[in-house]
C-alpha cells in the first residue's frame, strides 16, 4: 500500500515505531532548506527532505535506527559524486525516535508553522474559485473562500477555511496585512464592491479580479464614479491568470493564479510606516 499521501495525523496514528528525519542545517545549494522533514517506518514513508540517493541514505539510516541495527543519531552529507548527486552544497540530518514527547513536539511545532503561514482570500466559491482553493491547499497557505451562498461552501473541501456573509465587501478590512486577495464571485457588481475596497489597501500581497480588459476598463469607471481615483484599478491584477496559457478552463486558470499568488508572497515587502 503507498501511504505517501496519507495526512501527517493518519501517518503518525497508524505508525506506532518512527524515526523523525530533519533538515537541520544546510550549507550551498541543497534539495530542501532546514525545517524540511520526513517520517520513516519500518516499511512506509512519510514527507521528503528532497528525494535522490540523500533521501535513500537517510531512510536506511533510520531503518537501522528502528531495528537496533546501527545507525547514526546525525550525518553530515555533502551532496556531491559520492552519492551521485550535483547540488554542491551540504546537509546535517538528525534522527529521533518518535516517542510520545517527540511527536508532540512535532505536531506543535507544524502547527506553528501552519499558523503563520500567509492568508489567501478567494471570494467567491464558483467553478473558478472552487478550483484555486484546491489548487492552493496543496501549498503552504491558510485558504479563505468568502461566499453569500451556503450551497457553494458546501462543496469546498474540509481544509478551505468557509466564510458566509451576505455583504463580503465588508470582510476586506479585516484580511491581514501581506495576504493575498482573489475576486471572483458569480456577479460582477459584487466584484466590483469588494475590488473597491481591496484596492483601497495597499497592504496586500496580490489583489486580483477574474475578467477582462474590458471589465478592467469597467472597474475603473467604477471607481471614478465611486468618488475614487480610477487609477486605483491598477492595483488589481486583471485579469488574473496572466496570458501565458491561453485557456480558460477553470482549472488552468487555477494553476496560472496560483502561480502569480507564490510569486507575489514571496516578493511581498511591508510598507514602510514612515
Amino acid at each position: 500500500m503507498n501511504f505517501l499521501q496519507d495526512s501527517l495525523e493518519g501517518f503518525l496514528a497508524r505508525e506506532h515505531r518512527l524515526v523523525i528525519v530533519e533538515v537541520t542545517s544546510v550549507k550551498g545549494s541543497t534539495p530542501r532548506d532546514e525545517d524540511a522533514f520526513m517520517l520513516v517506518s519500518p516499511d512506509a514513508v512519510h514527507g521528503t527532505i528532497g528525494g535522490g540517493h540523500l533521501e535513500f541514505l537517510a531512510i536506511d539510516n533510520a531503518r537501522k535506527l528502528l531495528v537496533g541495527a546501527g545507525g547514526e543519531a546525525r550525518l553530515d552529507v555533502p551532496l556531491g559524486p559520492d552519492i551521485a548527486q550535483c547540488c554542491g552544497g551540504r546537509v546535517e540530518l538528525t534522527f529521533t525516535h518518535a516517542d510520545d514527547p517527540a511527536r508532540a513536539r512535532l505536531i506543535d511545532k507544524l502547527a506553528a508553522l501552519a499558523a503563520a503561514e500567509p492568508q489567501v482570500w478567494v471570494f467567491g466559491a464558483g467553478h473558478v474559485g472552487r478550483a484555486l482553493a484546491d489548487a492552493l491547499i496543496l501549498l503552504p497557505l491558510n485558504v479563505y473562500v468568502v461566499e453569500t451562498r451556503q450551497i457553494e461552501l458546501n462543496q469546498l473541501t474540509s481544509e478551505v477555511h468557509g466564510r458566509l456573509t451576505p455583504m463580503p465587501e465588508t470582510m476586506v478590512a479585516d484580511i491581514p496585512p501581506g495576504s493575498a486577495v482573489v475576486i471572483a464571485t458569480h456577479d460582477h457588481a459584487l466584484d466590483f464592491l469588494i475590488g473597491k475596497e481591496a484596492a483601497a489597501r495597499t497592504d496586500l500581497a496580490y489583489c486580483g479580479m477574474i475578467g477582462s480588459k474590458t471589465k478592467r476598463a469597467g472597474f475603473a469607471s467604477f471607481l471614478e464614479g465611486e468618488g475614487r481615483d480610477r487609477a486605483l484599478a491598477d492595483r488589481l491584477t486583471l485579469p488574473i491568470g496572466g496570458k501565458a496559457v491561453h485557456d480558460k478552463r477553470p482549472e488552468v486558470i487555477a494553476a496560472m493564479t496560483a502561480a502569480e499568488i507564490l510569486a507575489a508572497l514571496s516578493t511581498y515587502r511591508a510598507p514602510s510606516s514612515r
